[in-house]
């Protein structure tokens, strides 16, 4: 009887509590490109996703429609953005998991697209790439043990609505770090990772140096790891992006992100110059990151 209370307490413990030996006896939770890339073929389906349109609203039921189906606790974090084109209603998807503890990792992207007027913009990549990435991110955050609790957060209105100039832009982002501080939860948020545009069939991601440089050297070491620092690559750019204002905060953050795609806000921004092989490498590397980068921000690494 005492070693069968034993074993139950054993099996009872977080992955990160057990032996070596015996976490490698669970199967790893494993980010399914395939699906993903079944995703974003669903939600390029729905046309140009403009914050405020009718498309955008599509795209939000579906994927709340599979978070739901996945068995993912999420809301919706509604507001009216006041834009070169008047007052636009917007929603942050918020997909939470709860961790060892109340401390939060924030895994993030956008899931509109750009505004023209005078070409079709599907953004199967920008905009489309991120979604469907998070999407499926989620699935596997559901049978992953996390140390922290992980909020994936799909952020409504990343793109300008005109240009790119003054406060016309992350919307979403700016409105969820403004609500944190308002109720403190902002004092639990101890890292953010943002991923845009990581669909590039030609993937070549550099390192932001508006990010937070532990957090770069982390995921950037851990792509050498699995062999592909030839798609993370150890050239520099400097991005404006949804985790500025996080950076703005104070809290530890860093960009993802492929901004050498020759498609970018074109009307080719469409789904034959994405692959699921990237995103595969993208989830690959976040998932084999975060126990690192978990107890980088509990300040145990």
């Amino acid at each position: 009887m005492a070693a069968g209370a034993a074993v139950l307490a054993f099996l009872l413990l977080p992955s990160f509590a057990r032996p070596a030996a015996a976490q490698k006896s669970a199967a790893a939770p494993h980010f399914d490109s395939d699906r993903a890339y079944g995703d974003l073929r669903q939600i390029v389906t729905f046309g140009p996703r403009p914050a405020g349109s009718a498309a955008l609203a599509e795209t939000r039921t579906y994927i709340e429609g599979e978070l739901k189906k996945a068995g993912v606790r999420y809301r919706e974090q509604p507001f009216d953005a006041s834009t070169p084109l008047g007052r636009v209603h917007m929603v942050n998807i918020i997909a939470t998991f709860p961790g060892a503890t109340p401390d939060r990792l924030l895994i993030t992207g956008h899931y509109d697209t750009k505004l023209f007027r005078d070409f079709r913009f599907v953004g199967a990549d920008d905009g489309g790439s991120s979604a469907a990435f998070l999407l499926e991110l989620c699935r596997v955050l559901q049978h992953r043990r996390n140390r922290m609790t992980i909020d994936v957060v799909f952020f409504d209105g990343e793109e300008a609505m005109v240009d790119w100039t003054g406060t016309d832009h992350t919307y979403g982002s700016r409105y969820f770090v403004m609500q944190a501080q308002k109720t403190g939860d902002i004092r639990t948020i101890r890292a953010m990772v943002l991923v845009d545009m990581i669909g590039d069939r030609n993937l070549d991601i550099l390192r932001d140096d508006n990010s937070s440089p532990w957090l770069t050297d982390i995921v950037w070491s851990t792509a050498k790891r699995l062999g592909f620092d030839s798609y993370f690559l150890d050239r520099h750019t400097a991005i404006e992006d949804d985790h500025i204002p996080f950076v703005r905060a104070g809290i530890p953050s860093l960009d993802i992100i492929d901004l050498d795609y020759p498609y970018w806000h074109q009307a080719s921004d469409t789904l034959d110059k994405v692959s699921a092989r990237s995103l595969q490498i993208v989830g690959d590397v976040v998932l084999a990151a975060l126990p690192r980068i978990e107890a980088r921000a509990m300040g145990n690494d």
